[in-house]
Order: structure tokens, then sequence, then C-alpha cells
């Protein structure tokens, strides 16, 4: 599959953020030509200067706010395929900063989709937004793209909105022509070179490293954990497919087997038995903000359109997120160990990997 993408020109919005790296080093590996476009990394340290991709793209910083520098970005990059992971990516920070959220997460889309609108080159575009856009009734079965969109929270709302403004762009500018517009319903994702604030496997990570207790805040809640090149893998097999057939064009929810949805304890549980050295977590609520107690997806559209399956499962995921965490701690060569883990997700496609990324 990534043999798809050797010189095709790839826009990626958000490529200084965790997922954002995990995607650009996939596509530069697999020889396309990408542009990022986004803020400074989020964090420090962080995982885009760690991995050194920056070097092997064009990357441009700047705010997805600032509709005139992300034309000129846009445009001067001629995208054959255009991805949006620009956002405001916590729970918690949208409780303290809604405005900035809502401005982030809704006009940041738009401005997208004027780039896109705007373009004569554009052929495939990925608007990646999250499982919690749905109305989440704590149901005991997975939501599907048909549910109701209504994020409780800024962050989930907006991205409910993000979802709602792609459908109206569609409908209005792109319904006939030859640019084809989906959007990616993802859940939780772990992996190494999150250091985010507010998420489980960062505060496990950062715990294990300082030979602390793992603070858990809500270990009864259930969501569908799954490594990120879960989800990346799934988001260029959509951009592909579409690209070369508008007809599979669509909205698509991409999460874990249901045996992977799984609680926060038992999530933390398993980073402590494969991280050892005693580790142990403790649960302390800290009467924080709502947040879900129960969510997971149903990725039967997903499966039944593309042949498509998850690869690894969660003790699989939180294995390599704990494998990278180590050759982190020792200093080791983070674009070596990521390398190393995309090749060994990306089995089936393997050989044209290596031949691709040799060149």
């Amino acid at each position: 599959m990534l043999d798809f993408y050797k010189d095709k020109n790839v826009f990626v919005t958000g490529h200084t953020g965790f997922k954002g790296t995990w995607l650009c080093k996939m596509l530069i590996n697999a020889g396309a030509k990408v542009t990022g476009y986004a803020l400074q990394p989020p964090t420090e340290p962080n995982l885009f200067t760690l991995s050194g991709i920056e070097c092997q793209m064009n990357s441009v910083i700047g705010d997805i706010r600032d509709l005139k520098l992300l034309k000129q970005t846009f445009h001067k990059a001629d995208p054959e395929i255009a991805i949006h992971l620009a956002a405001q990516p916590i729970v918690r920070d949208s409780y303290s900063n809604p405005h900035l959220t809502y401005e982030t997460n809704v006009m940041g889309t738009v401005n997208f989709l004027e780039c896109v609108r705007e373009s004569k080159t554009v052929k495939s575009v990925l608007n990646v937004t999250t499982d919690k856009v749905y109305q989440n009734n704590e149901w005991d079965w997975g939501y599907r793209e048909v549910d109701t969109l209504n994020g409780y929270d800024p962050y989930s709302n907006s991205k409910s909105c993000s979802e709602i403004i792609t459908q109206c762009y569609k409908n209005s500018f792109f319904s006939n022509i030859e640019i084809s517009i989906s959007t990616a319903r993802a859940g939780n994702v772990i992996g190494g070179g999150d250091f985010a604030n507010a998420r489980i496997i960062p505060d496990c990570i950062r715990a294990a490293m300082n030979k602390k207790s793992i603070i858990v805040r809500n270990p009864a809640s259930i969501r569908p954990y799954q490594h990120v090149l879960e989800p990346l893998n799934a988001y260029l097999l959509i951009c592909k497919k579409q690209f070369q057939n508008k007809n599979y064009e669509g909205y698509y929810n991409v999460g874990p087997n249901d045996s992977d949805c799984v609680s926060t304890e038992k999530l933390t549980n398993l980073f402590c038995e494969i991280w050892g050295d005693g580790l142990i977590w403790i649960n302390q609520s800290d009467e924080g903000p709502h947040e879900a107690n129960f969510l997971k997806l149903d990725c039967s559209k997903m499966r039944n359109t593309f042949n498509w399956e998850p690869r690894w499962d969660i003790e699989k995921a939180i294995e390599k997120t704990i494998e990278w965490a180590k050759v982190y701690s020792n200093e080791g060569n983070i674009a070596h160990i990521m390398e190393e883990q995309i090749v060994e997700f990306m089995t089936t496609d393997k050989q044209k990997y290596l031949k691709i990324a040799s060149r």
C-alpha cells in the first residue's frame, strides 16, 4: 500500500504533533514529497524534534487560523493529497480555553477546506476528527457513522462541528468534481513519543522513568485504545482508495477490536506488568471536569469497505510503546526505533517499504 505514495505531493496539517510526526515519518520513508503546516511542537521534549524528520520534508511553522499563510503554503506545495490533523486535541485543555479550542478546531477546518476549494491539484482529502464526535449515551455497543454527532465537552463538540463543516463543503463545493473528501473518527491512540499532559500512557511513562507510582484519575473508564500506527495506516488507505475512486469517500470509524476496548485500570495494569521494576498505580481522582466513562466504535464500515483489520492488539500496542520509551530513556536512536516499528507493523508491505525507503 505504501508504494502508492512514492513521489506523491502530500500536505499534512499538524505535522509537528505526535500523530503528525508518525504520519510524516511513514510518508517520507515511502518516498512521498511531504509539506507540513503546524505550530511549533506542543511539548518539550517532543517527537518531531527527536525524530529528525524536519530536514526530510518542507516544514512550515504557522497557525491553522492564519488563512493567508496557510493558503500560501498550501498552493505552493501543489498537493495531490491533503490530510488535516491540526487541532487543539486535549479534552481538559478545552475546558480551560474553549474559545481557542473552537477557533482552532472549527475555523481551522474551514481554512483548510478553503485551501482545498481553491486548489487545482488536490484529488484526495481527509479530515481527521475523533471518536468523541458522537453524542455519548454510554451504550454497551459501538457508535456507527450514522449516529448523532454531538460531543459533550468543547473539544469533542468542536470536532463534531468540524465533521458537519466537512459535510457542508462536500455538498456545496465538491459533489460534482473530482475531489474525494472523507473524515476519519479514531479512538484513543498510544505509542512512543506522546508527551502530552492529561493522557494515561504519557503519565505512565513519566512515572516509570521517575520511579514513582502512576496516578490514575478514572480507572473504570473504557476507551478504544489502539497503537498510533493503526489509525495512520487506515488514513493512508482511505486516501489511496478515494484517490483512485471517488466512490470510496465517506465517514469512517477507525478503532480496535472490541476485546481491545479496555478500562483504564486494565490498560495501566498491562503497562505495569510489561514495564516491570515493581511499577504500581494508585487511584486518585482530582475531581476534574466531565469525561465520558464508556465509549467504543463500530468499525464494520471500515472493515467491509476496505477489507481492513487492526494489526496489533492492546498488549502489543503497550509493548511497542514501552519499547520506544526505553530507547528514549537510554538516549538511543529515535529515528531508527520508529522506522523499525513501522516496518514491523507494515508486515504485508515490508519488502516494498524497505525497498522504497532505501532509495
